[in-house]
């Protein structure tokens, strides 16, 4: 059986699709980048910067909004149609582990029949057991194997506590380490009280060194810092009060334009609280405010303060992506290092749907088979004892 995984019904998929193809449609009808004017010099480094930068934001954006899409259609696959299955085939495999036990005492079994169904009573109970605890599986598995139950897991999740303490670096106490979530969310919550109590030692260091008399060097290395910051606030700002002074719905008189301009202000706001300089260069190139040419000709100084904006704009954006996709790994049991993206989670759930389908199917024909004492002889002959 393979674990809770992913895939997209069509209806979903193609909803999906739909989402990122709208994306992709509005980032290409207003392209933010600086063309290279024919006959002119190749761009200066500044302006290969931008265009590197904006085409990042541009994919970061699309893999975001792939994420938020996707998210809430593997949950909703996951609880509407895998869990039940997953829920009819365990309850399957709990009757084959009971058909085994009665079957077990058939006079007419051998040692070595009775040896393998041993061990195909501890297997497929201990996995259920690990799922859920169950008292009359536990007490299936004690009978048929050498050590407790409880013994086991307790020496297994010892042994597991220290191996994954040695990885993540933290002790794990008493966590629940059968659940994923729990683990990650500790970690961390850990992670974040040593980057606070970092962030603190910092504070108290440099507070010290802001009590002693600063070198020339220092206030002039400072004083470069905060011109540089206003002016790259000044910058962001510009654009917001270019776009403010053109839609200002107040000073419009026709109320189809003042609605249109009440909706486009909202975003020129909600843009500038993020500082996300690119969807306001969008702005102004949507409502043509702005126009190619004007892009080409943005002076190297508000490059480079521009620059600096979509580079914390992108640091950002890769950070929420990895917020996200950390959560998502935690809250389904995804491994941290295996490979994601929202295709193939989803495509993943399908393929298990339908996996876990045509076992559903196959475990019904065994049990009904297995009850006759000699198709269960003839099919212990073929197992081969794992332990």
């Amino acid at each position: 059986m393979v674990a809770p995984l992913t895939g997209p019904i069509p209806r979903q998929r193609s909803q999906n699709a739909k989402t990122c193809n709208e994306l992709m449609t509005l980032s290409k009808s207003n392209i933010v980048r600086i063309i290279e004017p024919k006959g002119q010099p190749t761009l200066s480094a500044g302006q290969k910067t931008f265009n590197r930068l904006i085409k990042k934001i541009d994919q970061q954006r699309q893999q975001l909004a792939e994420w938020q899409a996707m998210i809430p259609l593997y949950q909703q696959k996951q609880s509407t149609e895998f869990a039940p299955l997953l829920q009819k085939f365990n309850l399957l495999r709990k009757k084959l582990v009971e058909l085994f036990d009665k079957s077990y005492a058939d006079p007419t079994l051998s040692k070595t029949d009775r040896a393998k169904l041993s061990d195909i009573l501890c297997a497929i109970a201990g996995k259920l057991l690990v799922e859920n605890d169950d008292p009359a599986l536990k007490s299936i598995y004690n009978m048929y194997s050498d050590t407790d139950f409880d013994a086991e897991a307790k020496e297994v999740n010892t042994a597991i506590r220290s191996i994954m303490e040695d990885v993540l670096g933290v002790e794990l106490d008493e966590v629940d380490l059968t659940s994923s979530e729990s683990v990650f969310e500790y970690v961390d919550e850990k992670r974040r009280q040593h980057q606070a109590h970092q962030e603190k030692n910092q504070q108290e260091y440099d507070d010290l060194r802001s009590n002693r008399k600063k070198s020339s060097k220092e206030l002039a290395r400072e004083a470069r810092q905060e011109k540089e910051a206003h002016h790259v606030s000044q910058s962001i700002r510009a654009v917001f009060r270019q776009l403010a002074s053109a839609l200002h719905p107040d000073r419009e008189q026709d109320p189809a334009e003042r609605d249109r301009k009440t909706t486009l202000m909202q975003r020129v706001n909600v843009a500038y609280d993020k500082r996300d300089l690119l969807k306001l260069l969008e702005l102004q190139l949507e409502v043509e405010q702005i126009d190619q040419s004007m892009i080409n000709a943005i002076s190297a100084d508000r490059l480079k303060h521009y620059n600096k904006i979509l580079t914390e704009q992108s640091v950002e954006l890769q950070q929420e992506i990895e917020d996200m996709e950390r959560d998502f790994r935690a809250s389904f049991g995804f491994s941290p290092d295996a490979s994601l993206s929202p295709a193939q989670v989803m495509h993943s759930l399908q393929a298990h749907i339908k996996h876990i389908q045509r076992d559903i199917t196959m475990l019904k024909q065994d049990l009904a088979a297995l009850r006759d004492i000699s198709n269960l002889k003839r099919w212990l002959k073929s197992y081969r004892i794992s332990r």
